[in-house]
């Protein structure tokens, strides 16, 4: 059998599944290679000895460049460890639960959840994290919260949209990133991840024009943080409501702007 160039690499396989291989040319090879390597690392069990790396590079039927590449990412999401020397090789890295959670939302691609899925996901999410802002947030955490609004002000007055996507997603964060519940907070900010991380371009809505969507959706985030900075819990909760309705009428948008139709 030709050895497989970064050229021709075949999709990795999953043993007595194929769902990896179905996805082949939707994803990138090393995603679906570092996806392979999660699962197998995840059979294994922390601490235990998955093979050598061109054992692991062949069962996953990609290249030397592809697997380097797979290699780098399941490292970076902390799910293998490389150990050098007689006896090294890939192992199973001891992952915290709340490491292996994150590394589940990561490893879900477009096609499982889209870019429409994860807003809906984070709309639920968001009045939790709005109740812990309202009860928990500091001055700092304010301070923090108007600066990346006046972002959003500036996005908005250049009529850059996607810089006030970004503006409005560190926004988001920095809400979530008050909750003492980390649980909460790791699964929000990966959703936020693959809401950004998909979408390419955001378009108003076809009742508004861009300068006039954007520069409403800065107010209400304005308003959001003064209702939380106030302590008004209800206020603050029927702006997120007013914010995720609009949000879902833009969800068919966020999924064209993905390239999802």
């Amino acid at each position: 059998m030709p050895r497989p160039t970064a050229q021709s690499d075949p999709a990795p396989r999953v043993a007595g599944s194929g769902s990896l291989g179905s996805r082949a040319g939707r994803a990138p090879r090393a995603e679906l290679a570092a996806e392979l390597l999660t699962q197998l690392a995840d059979e294994a069990g922390s601490g235990v000895r998955m093979g050598s790396k061109n054992e692991m590079r062949a069962r996953c039927a990609v290249s030397v460049g592809t697997f380097n590449e797979a290699l780098r990412i399941a490292q970076s999401r902390g799910v293998v460890l490389m150990r050098p020397g007689p006896g090294g090789g890939l192992f199973a890295a001891d992952q915290p639960p709340l490491v292996r959670l994150g590394n589940s939302v990561l490893a879900l691609d477009a096609d499982q959840t889209s870019v429409a899925e994860a807003v809906r996901l984070r709309d639920a999410l968001d009045p939790l994290l709005i109740e812990d802002a309202v009860w928990h947030a500091s001055r700092a955490d304010f301070s923090d919260m108007r600066k990346i609004l006046d972002d959003m002000g500036r996005a908005a007055a250049d009529n850059d949209a996607l810089g006030f996507a970004q503006s409005n997603w560190q926004l988001h964060a920095r809400i979530a990133d008050v909750t003492p519940q980390p649980i909460l907070r790791s699964l929000y900010i990966n959703l936020l991840a693959i809401i950004e991380s998909h979408t390419i371009s955001i378009l108003p809505t076809q009742e508004q024009a861009l300068p006039e969507f954007i520069a409403q959706r800065h107010q209400l985030h304005v308003a959001l943080v003064e209702a939380i900075a106030q302590h008004d819990r209800e206020r603050a909760l029927a702006l997120v409501n007013e914010h995720n309705t609009n949000s879902a009428t833009h969800q068919e948008t966020l999924k064209r702007a993905a390239g999802g139709g």
